[in-house]
């Protein structure tokens, strides 16, 4: 007879429980991702909140690198750009490092006008063992004489503020496949093609690399040199990726990651909800496959394209709305994306964020619209840290330790259940079970005045079974292993705040973003656990069950 292990977080168990059958496979696939996959994308005009400068760094944002960096082996690689980037103009006597002027018709979130000073690049000082990839202007750069000067006058003080090994990459114009149809303001004519934008693009990199070679030779050397292209918005807009590679777009061999952008869908769009839009995995497969299908037709022209990136992703485009963008329930959806793209082969994922965005993971400062502090999506980085970390038989993270491959683990009966598979040299180390079948226990779902205990149901959990052989829940040696669960859990899906991982607590009041356990909150309890026992049949293997609450997610460790 079988043994079933249910893994549950809580002593009472709910109501109603459901169950799904999951296949497990203890050996995978080899296809890792790429180190530092949990990445972010920072908004150009938004660099100097969250980095600060060399007299007053900010050292909120550095904490909460620091903590991925700490989970995972690598902190975040950091790509400065975003719409600003393409607005940028350098004034030389400018005594601060940026001034910014919001248009509200343009958009009420960030400045459409800027200038920045020599002190911007400062803000690459703050973030230590941090690397970056800095966006110059192409939208104005590429037509405008004031946008050549800037880009003159520019290149030769990035080089300098990211040599010593900070550099990872360029950026040379943030989504161009927008730049005649923005609702920003267009700053290309309609007939804009891809033959133009590659022109535009090899005499803009070209005299980039000039400007290096003079400037920091260093940088100008190939295997430091190069660029994330073409960074398009998506893959239904008037430019196609396909067709601009075939443009030659790579001519000269300096692309080092493929970028494109995604967003599931945008913040006033018609019928945009958190369970429907976020909280729905086949919304999100189906988003992230259609960027599979353009990667592979750049590989039909290019077998030798570079490997695929996310260069800028987040759930609703214009900065996320109030009650989705900002909730629990959008930190679940960040799971879910980036553990599925991973499983289909992106290499790395920015998310991007702002001051004042609404998806944002942290808010940098305070602001006459925010308070500074941890907001719910960067709960959910830090899970996807954690299932991608070192296997838990590493002792600490080194640059030999194996990086993970993802696997997918379909769930054809539901769209509001998914579950992934991390594998180290081919060998499972852990997997996650997403329920995203919402749960609110706030009015109107907005996760500011909590529902009275009374009008709350009980809370709907869904339990995970799969088998794995014996021998593969034993150590060398004969030990059994432990068999450990770590939860992303809130009150809600529509909670803002309250928001834990494996019982810690990042947020900024508590000790400015460092990781604080609260005593309050179930970690790993004794039901928090499971091992082998005696009298495994069922062909020699052993079946657990994980119980997961709707609205959170639980990791299960093999230790």
């Amino acid at each position: 007879m079988r043994r079933i292990l249910s893994l549950i977080a809580y002593a009472s168990v709910p109501t109603v429980i459901n169950a799904v059958q999951i296949s497990v496979d203890e050996t995978g696939p080899s296809n890792p991702v790429f180190d530092g996959y949990v990445s972010y994308s920072i908004e150009f005009s938004s660099f100097p909140d969250f980095a600060g400068n060399n007299s007053r760094p900010n050292t909120f944002s550095e904490n909460l690198l620091d903590n991925l960096g700490n989970i995972i082996g690598t902190k975040p690689y950091i790509r400065i750009g975003g719409n600003t980037q393409d607005y940028a103009l350098y004034n030389a006597s400018l005594p601060y490092a940026l001034n910014g002027t919001i248009d509200p018709k343009r958009s009420p979130d960030y400045p459409t006008t800027i200038f920045i000073g020599p002190s911007f690049f400062e803000s690459y000082n703050t973030f230590k063992n941090s690397k970056f990839i800095h966006g110059f202007n192409l939208g104005l750069g590429g037509n405008r004489t004031s946008g050549w000067q800037t880009l003159l006058d520019t290149v030769p003080l990035a080089c300098k503020a990211l040599s010593g090994g900070k550099l990872f990459a360029w950026t040379y114009g943030n989504e161009p496949d927008l730049f005649s149809t923005s609702s920003q303001g267009p700053v290309r004519p309609p007939s804009w093609n891809e033959a133009e934008y590659v022109d535009q693009w090899l005499n803009g990199t070209r005299k980039i690399h000039e400007l290096l070679e003079k400037n920091c030779p260093d940088l100008a050397k190939n295997g430091t040199y190069g660029y994330i292209a073409p960074a398009f918005a998506g893959v239904g807009n008037k430019l196609k990726a396909p067709k601009a590679w075939g443009e030659g777009l790579n001519e000269d061999k300096n692309i080092k990651l493929f970028d494109t952008h995604n967003y599931i869908s945008g913040a006033t769009s018609p019928g945009v909800t958190l369970q429907g839009t976020l909280m729905n995995h086949s919304i999100t497969k189906g988003s992230v496959d259609a960027h599979i299908v353009e990667y592979n037709q750049v590989k039909a022209i290019d077998p030798a394209a570079p490997p695929l990136i996310f260069g800028e992703t987040n759930s609703l485009y214009n900065q996320g709305r109030p009650g989705l963008s900002n909730t629990f329930g959008a930190a679940l959806w960040g799971v879910d994306f980036n553990l599925y793209s991973a499983s289909v082969g992106f290499k790395r994922v920015h998310m991007h964020m702002g001051t004042d965005y609404r998806y944002a993971s942290w808010q940098p400062i305070a602001t006459t619209k925010a308070t500074i502090g941890t907001k719910a999506p960067y709960y959910g980085n830090i899970a996807v840290a954690s299932f991608l970390a070192p296997p838990p038989s590493s002792s600490s993270y080194s640059p030999t330790s194996p990086l993970a491959t993802v696997k997918h683990i379909p769930i054809p009966s539901t769209p509001f259940l998914s579950a992934y598979a991390a594998y180290h040299s081919t060998t499972l180390t852990r997997l996650i079970f997403l329920n995203l079948q919402s749960y609110n226990t706030t009015a109107s779902g907005e996760g500011l005045v909590p529902l009275p205990p009374s009008s709350l149901t009980p809370r709907p959990t869904v339990t995970f079974n799969f088998t794995l052989p014996a021998a593969y829940l034993l150590k060398d040696g004969g030990k059994e292993k432990q068999v450990v669960v770590k939860r992303l859990m809130a009150n809600g899906s529509d909670a803002i705040t309250g928001i834990t991982w494996d019982g810690w607590s990042y947020n900024w009041e508590l000790d400015e973003g460092r990781p604080v356990r609260l005593a309050n909150v179930t970690r790993r309890s004794e039901n928090e656990r499971a091992w082998v026992g005696e009298g495994v049949s069922d062909g020699g293997k052993v079946g657990l069950g994980v119980a997961v609450e709707a609205g959170s997610a639980a990791l299960v460790e093999f230790v």
